[in-house]
């Protein structure tokens, strides 16, 4: 896995669909992304999160946009006239993230456009396995590309490092919030997902993915943990959590007996 870098070099419009503000903006390469910035309300940690997440679910083969590094300088959105937005890219220079923009995507919805039970298993186990608390029936962060599904929005994985709980405690999180899931009541093959998911990816692949967070974005001010602490906090939380996936998978199948009327 490589992470390419580029310059943002035009903003074009602020996206306000979701909660961050991010913006779409053209960088030096001559695409567009949607551009996360590290100035908005989670700040870097958010980054973070969707940075783990893209790469986590592109190491399982689902279809992600890219993800790049993007440096904001100064002269960034100066033509924007809203003061708020202005107020947020000044709060972002520096090393952001982008996803590339997939022009012309319609939000998936799994009642019209199908999925397929081991599929749908499959992303919940992801969501599971990332605490991603942002795959609802409201809000899926899934399109579809070209006849294809795609995920997008990773931003609300990996909460743990919000609240400052000790990560092999946070990895044995049960993470009730599944019941949200879009595609929870589909995934019928939990079981079988487990097994395939923790057959196709390795420790080590979740090292090298933990060792691909830029260093700045691991720094906090006024923090008395290191920025290689914070790192190695990410690679227990998401290695002993592997380890330990029986527990998100079980309460994934009880909240879905609890949702069909089963349980």
């Amino acid at each position: 896995m490589e992470l390419r870098r580029e310059e943002l070099v035009r903003y074009i419009l602020p996206l306000r669909e979701g909660g961050s503000l991010p913006a779409l903006g053209e960088a030096s390469d001559g695409f567009r992304y949607v551009v996360k910035l590290r100035g908005a309300g989670h700040g870097k940690k958010a980054l973070i999160s969707e940075l783990v997440g893209g790469l986590v679910a592109k190491a399982f083969k689902f279809r992600t946009p890219e993800l790049v590094l993007l440096d904001l300088d100064c002269t960034f959105g100066i033509t924007e006239p809203d003061e708020e937005v202005q107020d947020l890219l000044r709060k972002s220079e520096g090393l952001n993230l982008g996803m590339h923009f997939l022009d012309g995507a319609a939000t998936f919805d799994p009642a019209v456009n199908g999925v397929d039970s081991l599929t749908a298993s499959r992303l919940v186990w992801l969501d599971a396995f990332l605490t991603n608390v942002d795959r609802t029936r409201l809000n899926p962060n899934m399109m579809m590309w070209h006849d294809e599904l795609w995920l997008i929005d990773h931003g609300a994985s990996l909460y743990f490092h919000h609240s400052g709980r000790d990560p092999e405690e946070a990895a044995r999180d049960p993470f009730p919030y599944i019941d949200r899931h879009a595609l929870l009541p589909y995934a019928d093959r939990l079981e079988e997902a487990d097994r395939l998911m923790r057959q196709a990816i390795t420790p080590r692949t979740l090292s090298k993915i933990v060792d691909m967070i830029p260093q700045e974005w691991l720094s906090e001010e006024g923090s008395e943990t290191t920025a290689e602490e914070h790192r190695e906090q990410y690679r227990t939380f998401l290695t002993q959590r592997l380890a330990e996936s029986h527990i998100f998978t079980q309460e994934a199948v009880r909240q879905r007996e609890k949702i069909l009327g089963k349980g």
